[in-house]
């Protein structure tokens, strides 16, 4: 009687498994009945496993459909960057093509811009040595008064301006004249500049004789007048000679023996060598590797 109503305590413990047997109420137990009750106890082990099992294999296979929406998702979006990369490496290269054309272009425009105004520049030194060349052989005397004089007569004052200046010089610079004049032809009313004397020698040696003269005395004059002798030269070529002026005027007072040569360059003796530049900057150059020179051109260069 007593066993039943152990048993019957047990059924009733399985239907309410939640409540566990104390502990006395275990050792009382029959071999048999412990037994039953081990029995039972592991399969409700078993089947809560099993419950939590088929949990853990739910959830891990719905996290594992959410990573694999989430990757193909991800796939997809790795695929639209992937395209708008190779889009983008396709404009830009685009771009740089069209780029390296543009700058090809520059460069040919660039050349040809430098050709052309290389060219430019080699006709306008033509055209100014050919007007140099043309007009070598001609002074102008500036300075002397008006007067009612006719060519020979413009011819004698240039007779008198060399006798009172150039009383040394031989004559055979005047015997090789061939023009005499004023410049321009007519009097402008408008103008309150005096007249240039045009003188057109016929060779280019006596030109240079007699203005190196009006350089050495310094002080032209005529009747007392001062009056200048100038060579008849383009813009560009008589601003370049000037530019040497006050060179020239400094090397003269150190015995250098300078001498401005056609059209504008500058010659000078240095360390027993003569020496001839043509602008400034190399000459400039060759001063840098000459100390007394240096102290000579110090302010000048």
């Amino acid at each position: 009687m007593k066993r039943q109503r152990t048993i019957t305590q047990m059924r009733e413990k399985e239907k309410t498994p939640e409540k566990q047997l104390s502990e006395e109420e275990i050792l009382s137990l029959q071999e048999k009945d412990f037994r039953l009750l081990m029995v039972k106890m592991m399969q409700d082990i078993g089947n809560k496993l099993e419950a939590k099992m088929d949990n853990l294999q739910e959830t891990l296979t719905k996290e594992i459909q959410d990573i694999k929406l989430k990757q193909e998702e991800m796939q997809n979006t790795i695929t639209e960057i992937k395209n708008s990369l190779e889009a983008a490496n396709s404009r830009i290269q685009g771009a740089e093509e069209r780029i390296s054309e543009v700058e090809d272009r520059l460069v040919e425009i660039t050349d040809a811009e430098q050709k052309r105004e290389k060219r430019s520049k080699r006709n306008e030194e033509s055209l100014r040595e050919l007007w140099d060349n043309v007009k070598r052989t001609n002074i102008h005397i500036i300075g002397v008064p008006e007067g009612e004089e006719r060519e020979k007569e413009t011819e004698k004052r240039f007779q008198e301006i060399r006798a009172e200046n150039f009383p040394n010089m031989g004559k055979e610079s005047l015997t090789q004249m061939q023009a005499a004049q004023r410049v321009p032809y007519k009097i402008n009313p408008r103008r309150n500049t005096l007249r240039h004397i045009l003188i057109k020698l016929t060779k280019i040696k006596d030109n240079e004789k007699i203005l190196e003269a009006a350089r050495e005395k310094k002080q032209i004059t005529y009747k007392g007048t001062p009056i200048r002798l100038s060579a008849e030269f383009s813009t560009e070529t008589l601003q370049a000679r000037r530019e040497w002026r006050d060179i020239l005027n400094v090397m003269k007072g150190k015995n250098l023996q300078p001498r401005l040569l056609y059209p504008a360059r500058l010659s000078f003796r240095c360390e027993g060598e003569i020496k001839t530049f043509t602008d400034k900057q190399k000459l400039k150059e060759f001063n840098n590797t000459k100390p007394a020179l240096q102290q000579i051109l110090k302010e000048l260069l």
